[in-house]
């Protein structure tokens, strides 16, 4: 049962996780369908993809966000303020430039966007895992997986939303409002970090606020041959923990699967002749709750079930609510046929997201949770901006039929796999 201390720790999770889907589905979905009925491409609607590759690269600079911080304010609370305010900021401009007129400006504003949601997603993901007990990371990733949903919902078909009715400018103005307002809990949050300062000073050093000195520091040390040892053997030793490669592969199927279907399944909605707002509440509203739903289901399964079994089962259930992605390309478009399409597939990825979050933290040290996390998140996110890149070019060739076939293959090699990986002897204890 949850105590008010528990209820005030799973408020704020809601709160960050919230406020970091926002922008990530406004670049995922919005962005995508918006310019599709601007007259885009489906080549260049699938290479707009590209304009998020920082956050599958924030890997790369985790290991000083870990690092330092301003500590007085909370450490990884510092960073998620700072980059939540500059997405704020950037997206508020971005609302006051032309779409047709200045497309160059704005695709800069959004990779800057995209910048800053990366190194957020890295703060906001260690400050959870430091949180979190083991035994609650299942329902904590529920809330996860319900704060995507409605991050999801506002960013993505909320947007679509209002860009039906209120047009470009006010509604990222809106946007970068909210934005704003969602830092409110974080301001109230005290972070504890019992420790934690004497475990890395014996690799990396003690956690330190940023000053001038602080920032000598780092350049001091990132010119000696010795830290650019240290650093790449970070991310190899993590790799080579056991089950790890097996564990990345799947994660990289997953995410390959789930997104170039999801991409594709956008300008589809569009071809159909669906219009913005019809769109917005079916990817928006309905997939949100859905997403939810299942992360909801997960969080409890997750619990009793624990993670081996969880994975298993729910990798069989997503790979078969994939296969609804074909309906539409067989005739099948009425309402309620892609209403089911939306509702079964998003409640799947809503339990496999939760179930694949709570193992991630399972698999990230306390010492450094937003490298080891974000090393494992990045190789989802990287997989994800990949194929869905070249969807694009993919459908030009063998149509929206064959993305959706390619999309069901991968999701039943990645079924095969998990199989195989649980019933190894060096995962029976998961």
């Amino acid at each position: 049962m949850l105590n008010i201390k528990n209820l005030k720790k799973q408020g704020l999770l809601g709160s960050l996780y919230v406020s970091q889907f926002i922008p990530f589905w406004f670049l995922y979905q919005t962005l995508p369908v918006f310019m599709r009925q601007k007259g885009l491409s489906l080549e260049a609607i699938g290479l707009l993809q590209l304009l998020a590759l920082p956050i599958a690269l924030s890997f790369l600079w985790s290991p000083f966000i870990d690092r330092y911080g301003f500590t007085r304010w909370g450490h990884y609370k510092f960073w998620i303020i700072c980059f939540q305010l500059l997405i704020a900021c950037v997206t508020a401009i971005c609302g006051w430039l032309s779409v047709e007129q200045n497309l160059t400006t704005i695709l800069i504003c959004i990779t800057l966007i995209s910048l800053f949601c990366a190194s957020l997603d890295v703060a906001t993901d260690a400050l959870a895992i430091g949180l979190l007990k083991p035994s609650e990371r299942g329902l904590g990733n529920a809330v996860q997986s319900v704060g995507g949903s409605i991050g999801a919902a506002i960013g993505g078909g909320g947007m679509l939303i209002l860009f039906n009715y209120w047009g470009w400018t006010a509604s990222l103005q809106a946007l970068a409002l909210i934005m704003v307002l969602a830092l409110i809990p974080v301001f109230w949050h005290k972070e504890n970090l019992p420790n934690k300062g004497q475990v890395v000073d014996e690799q990396f050093g003690r956690l330190s606020t940023l000053s001038t000195s602080t920032i000598n520091e780092v350049v001091n040390v990132a010119i000696q041959p010795r830290f650019f040892v240290y650093y790449f053997q970070n991310f190899i030793n993590f790799c080579r923990h056991p089950g790890m490669r097996s564990w990345l592969l799947i994660l990289l199927l997953y995410s390959a699967s789930t997104h170039m279907a999801a991409t594709m399944y956008r300008p589809l909605l569009v071809d159909i002749g669906l219009s913005l707002s019809d769109i917005g509440s079916l990817l928006g509203v309905v997939s949100a709750v859905a997403s939810s739903l299942g992360g909801i289901v997960a969080g409890f399964l997750i619990a009793s079930w624990g993670r081996k079994r969880s994975l298993v089962v729910f990798s069989i259930l997503w790979a078969v609510t994939t296969s609804t992605y074909l309906l539409p390309t067989f005739g099948f478009t009425s309402l309620p046929i892609l209403y089911l399409v939306a509702i079964s597939a998003f409640f799947t990825i809503g339990i496999m997201n939760t179930t694949t979050f709570t193992i991630m933290m399972d698999k990230s040290k306390l010492e450094t949770p937003g490298t080891d996390y974000t090393i494992q998140s990045s190789v989802g996110i990287f997989s994800s901006i990949g194929t869905a890149s070249i969807s694009g070019v993919i459908a030009k060739e063998v149509g929206y039929q064959g993305v959706f076939a390619i999309s069901l293959a991968l999701a039943a090699i990645s079924v095969l796999i998990i199989v195989k990986l649980f019933n190894s002897t060096e995962n029976s204890t998961m």
